[in-house]
């Protein structure tokens, strides 16, 4: 296959952001709708929570998955079929008819999600081989995270004060059937030279860990900490976890290398996906159920609200990108770390929801924080990585990112359900004071996610650190094995190189 031209490098990237936009859309979106599906579906806290983690449940579960299955049979086919899948559970979310088949929905989006970032990443990945063009590149996508955050608030909250919250569904279907298209017509295929094996019990051991861990997370407040069954998921998370790194570990072609984590920039890369998205799930569920239910707010007004932050995630993301590929992770992860804490810290320890101007102060600064961190995530994930296993690199970065919203959903519901309970008041009837103090403990939570990603990143992005980058790459990096000129396997292998 010939190279391709800039031109078309630049259309493979805006096809692979369509796929990003309306992925992260539907979660802004959605959670703007929260209230207006609590009142009509007569949802719980625990309801809201799992309209929101089965979706990031499915989609941490399959991602590594999809990943290694886009490796083996081609990018392009597992990208589209993820188009249409995504886009079919759209369709079918905005005709629920109850909470548990919304539920059931999102799981089907979720599984067409799964298919869609880290193998959108890995065709990005494989079209940019420059490094610096590359960056660049995770920039341009770290922005369209930005502008599905920035307009994803106030279309939905326009959507929903006006037609309903099924409506914000609909946003999906037009460019879920568009990018499919495009990427029919432009995307060209791309696989691995050596891909990896299917591994059932690996990937049954990583569903029934995240499944465990977040269900008993979620239940808890409402079951005790303490019951048989809280215990018994508890229990069964760390069985499946303690499974996974024995299993993993001696397979010739596991779900995830665990030689992966040798490298010290990886590994942080995966911690600090984990703490940045745990805050952001936690920030935009509080701030939400705030603004709407303790405010009074309209959806629409919820959403306006949100914006400063959200336009700053969307300004200083590609700008984080471009700094990343000139400068290193280093600034940017100290950026982020640092006021994602102080953001955290304003509404923990200086009841920042109580003014609008503390307020609007630390929404700026959570934008930053978070515009800046999304960038060096993905590039430190990907680009010390042998390209012949990008879709699981790619993989195990989104897996992180998904990770890290189910847990800060779930953690932070839990909390906030049981500071509730601690001021004798159930949940929608308490006042703006007992909202306040019964949120404190988790905006503790995400101050302390701040804290970890300042130190890891501190840590991670070292001479040191990129060291163990350059060592864990040697190792994984297999010698080609020379093929007949004009032979099939000759043939692949340029493709995958030039893909």
């Amino acid at each position: 296959m010939p190279e391709l031209s800039h031109r078309r490098r630049m259309l493979v990237l805006a096809i692979c952001c369509m796929s990003l936009l309306i992925v992260s859309l539907d979660n802004t979106v959605l959670n703007v709708a929260l209230p207006a599906m609590r009142h009509d579906l007569d949802a719980s806290v625990a309801g809201m929570q799992w309209t929101i983690d089965a979706y990031t449940l499915v989609l941490a579960s399959l991602l590594m998955l999809a990943g290694s299955t886009a490796d083996r049979i081609g990018r392009r086919k597992v990208f589209m079929a993820g188009l249409v899948l995504f886009t079919v559970g759209s369709a079918l979310c905005s005709l629920a008819p109850s909470l548990e088949t919304l539920i059931a929905f999102r799981m089907v989006q979720a599984v067409g999600g799964s298919m869609l970032n880290p193998v959108a990443m890995s065709i990005i990945t494989n079209t940019f081989t420059d490094p610096r063009e590359r960056a660049r590149a995770i920039g341009v996508w770290g922005a369209v995270v930005g502008i599905s955050m920035a307009a994803g608030p106030v279309v939905g909250g326009l959507l929903v004060d006006s037609v309903g919250w099924r409506s914000i569904f609909w946003i999906n279907l037009p460019i879920g059937i568009a990018a499919l298209l495009l990427t029919w017509r432009h995307v060209p295929e791309s696989r691995a030279p050596k891909a990896r094996r299917p591994d059932p019990v690996g990937q049954l051991l990583v569903i029934t860990l995240l499944g465990s861990l977040t269900y008993a997370i979620i239940e808890a407040p409402q079951k005790g900490w303490t019951s048989a069954e809280i215990l018994f998921f508890a229990a069964l998370a760390a069985a499946s976890l303690a499974g996974l790194l024995v299993y993993e570990a001696r397979r010739t072609d596991p779900l995830i290398d665990l030689r992966f984590f040798r490298s010290v920039p990886f590994s942080g890369a995966t911690v600090i996906a984990v703490s940045a998205f745990a805050a952001l799930g936690g920030f935009l569920f509080l701030n939400t159920l705030y603004l709407q239910d303790v405010r009074g707010l309209s959806a629409l007004d919820a959403g306006l609200y949100m914006l400063p932050m959200a336009a700053v995630v969307c300004v200083l993301s590609p700008f984080s990108g471009r700094l990343v590929a000139s400068r290193g992770p280093r600034i940017p992860l100290l950026v982020a770390g640092v006021a994602i804490a102080v953001s955290g810290l304003m509404f923990a320890a200086f009841d920042a929801e109580t003014g609008t101007a503390s307020m609007f102060t630390a929404y700026v600064l959570f934008g930053l924080g978070f515009g800046a961190v999304n960038a060096p995530i993905t590039n430190t994930a990907v680009s010390g990585m042998p390209r012949s296993q990008a879709g699981v690199a790619a993989a195990v970065a989104s897996t992180s990112r998904q990770i890290g919203q189910t847990l800060g959903v779930a953690v932070i519901g839990a909390v906030l359900a049981a500071g509730v309970a601690d001021a004798g008041s159930s949940y929608g009837t308490g006042t703006a004071g007992d909202f306040v103090a019964a949120s404190r403990a988790a905006w503790w939570i995400i101050t302390g996610c701040g804290v970890c990603v300042l130190l890891v990143g501190t840590v991670s992005s070292g001479r040191w650190a990129r060291g163990t980058a350059r060592r864990t790459a040697e190792r994984l990096e297999e010698p080609a094995v020379a093929a007949p000129s004009g032979s099939p396997a000759s043939q692949s292998s340029r493709s995958s190189t030039r893909a």
